[in-house]
């Protein structure tokens, strides 16, 4: 007996054939199969209308006998967006975060792709990053379908007329256009220090900034009762002073623009300046009566901020001569100083959830930002858009935040996830670095104003509680309670275009 389906397919093809014949064989033909018992009414259909043998049914009309998909009839560009990548995602995912490349080669990939199987002819990879979001297949969710070839197609590809004969690469034109275009070199950076520095007893205290970077390439640190310099061009290293006599701690350094003074704050509320060309104390300025943790160079005017929750200003030059400056607002202890780049705004951070900005010219707070749920420390003006500061809360707050400082108007925030204790503004490109505490350790590289990350850095088993950068902005150094110094090469070196070189400038070359 034969197969009801396979029947009605044979059936189907006798019509076909009495009707472009004409003859009185496909009625014996049909005959013959109603004899060998396929259908019961066989009788019914041979004396019937050949028409009338079987209902054209528009959903079965282009079947074939056999589960072989056709690529013919198919929309490859189309159905080329429905491939599923889930099983390559997490590869990709991981590979772009080791080295930031892995997705714009696959897509590089894609594309090449497209071109010498759908002959799609995609010559720059730049607009094609959501192409796949806007296809949207309208025909269904099958990528192939089982229908007879259509025989007036031709063929998958397009036209190849435009393949040159003899070429020797093995990809089309176009391709080979794709993959000479212009690509964005991309900026790959190591998770790995490119040295560590012993650091004995460098104190795990968030309210402390005991490491600075000068204009000279030397670094500042505050170990214990002691302050070193280590020089980055031959890895000197030299004590500059010792508090131990005084029964004395470091809580703060900080060098000048010129970095030739070095300011130290001390557990006990004085300050010291010290000219490291001669290794002498040229200053001591008294008039705190508590630790001072953060200190803040403007020119000749040094600010510091205490537990006594006062910020003094003062001319290093003339301290005796000239009135300090007492900024009063803070109502617990003041725990991060920034001046801005044009050194006319000091902002300050404090153990009582305030951020305040400051004027050369008021003794009172001109901004007062209320929205950290911690003690803010982190504290840096962006060099590359005027009026923009970013903050960053402690452990119960943990976000970043960005003010603009010309309106008093905040404007985005990031949760880090980990308590924020310094950032820093890349010198070249719109990018910043924070470090973090409780609960991660990490160090993290953002892109403003996306907020996208960048790089995640781990390495230190504490709080990663000082930062401090390289004069030409390439690397940073962070310390943390588990008493190491490591760097980081983070930033690129290239300038940022939008860097002013004109001939106006009268500060860009001397006469």
């Amino acid at each position: 007996m034969f197969n009801q389906d396979y029947e009605k397919r044979l059936l189907r093809q006798h019509r076909s054939c009495m009707i472009s014949s004409g003859s009185s064989e496909g009625a014996s033909v049909s005959a013959a199969l109603s004899l060998s018992g396929g259908f019961p009414s066989s009788s019914n259909v041979v004396s019937s209308s050949p028409v009338s043998l079987m209902p054209q049914s528009p959903r079965r009309i282009n079947s074939s006998d056999r589960f072989i998909p056709t690529r013919a009839g198919n929309n490859w560009e189309t159905k080329f967006a429905m491939i599923t990548e889930n099983g390559r995602n997490g590869l990709t995912t991981k590979k772009a975060r080791e080295n930031g490349e892995g997705g714009r080669d696959g897509l590089v990939y894609s594309c090449l792709l497209k071109n010498e199987l759908l002959g799609a002819g995609i010559e720059d990879v730049k607009g094609q990053c959501d192409e796949r979001r806007a296809l949207v297949p309208v025909e269904g969710s099958n990528l192939f379908r089982y229908t007879l070839p259509n025989r007036s197609g031709n063929g998958v590809g397009g036209d190849t007329s435009s393949l040159a004969c003899y070429s020797l690469s093995p990809v089309s034109a176009k391709s080979q256009k794709l993959l000479r275009s212009p690509r964005k070199a991309t900026r790959k950076i190591s998770r790995i220090p490119f040295k560590v520095l012993d650091a004995p007893e460098l104190q795990d205290d968030f309210y402390l900034n005991l490491v600075d970077w000068s204009s000279q390439n030397v670094l500042s640190v505050g170990l214990g009762s002691c302050v070193y310099l280590w020089s980055a061009c031959t890895s000197q290293v030299t004590r500059l002073c010792d508090l131990s006599v005084d029964g004395n701690s470091v809580t703060s350094v900080a060098w000048n623009e010129r970095g030739n003074l070095v300011a130290v704050g001390t557990h006990h509320g004085y300050v010291q300046v010290w000219d490291v060309a001669v290794n002498k104390q040229v200053n001591k300025m008294q008039g705190h009566s508590a630790r001072v943790g953060a200190l803040a160079w403007n020119g000749d005017v040094l600010s510091s901020g205490s537990r006594d929750r006062l910020i003094l200003q003062r001319d290093v030059r003339t301290p005796s001569l000239v009135a300090e400056r007492r900024l009063v607002g803070h109502r617990q202890e003041v725990c991060g100083l920034k001046w801005s780049p044009d050194n006319q705004y000091l902002a300050s951070g404090g153990n009582d959830n305030r951020l305040f900005v400051w004027n050369l010219h008021s003794l009172s707070p001109v901004q007062n930002y209320t929205e950290h749920l911690a003690a803010v420390k982190a504290i840096a003006w962006s060099p590359h858009h005027h009026g923009l500061l970013a903050s960053g809360g402690g452990t119960a707050d943990r976000c970043i935040r960005f003010w603009n400082t010309l309106t008093g108007q905040p404007m985005q925030c990031v949760d880090t996830g980990s308590q924020v204790c310094n950032l820093a503004w890349s010198k070249h490109s719109s990018e910043l670095v924070s470090t973090h505490g409780y609960s991660q350790n990490q160090i993290l590289v953002w892109k403003y104003p996306s907020l996208t990350q960048v790089a995640n850095l781990t390495g230190h088993s504490y709080r990663v509680l000082y930062l401090a950068m390289s004069p030409d902005g390439e690397a940073i150094v962070t310390g943390a309670g588990d008493e190491t110094l490591r760097f980081w090469n983070v930033f690129s070196k290239a300038r940022s275009q939008k860097e002013n070189k004109s001939v106006l400038n009268l500060f860009t070359s001397i006469r």
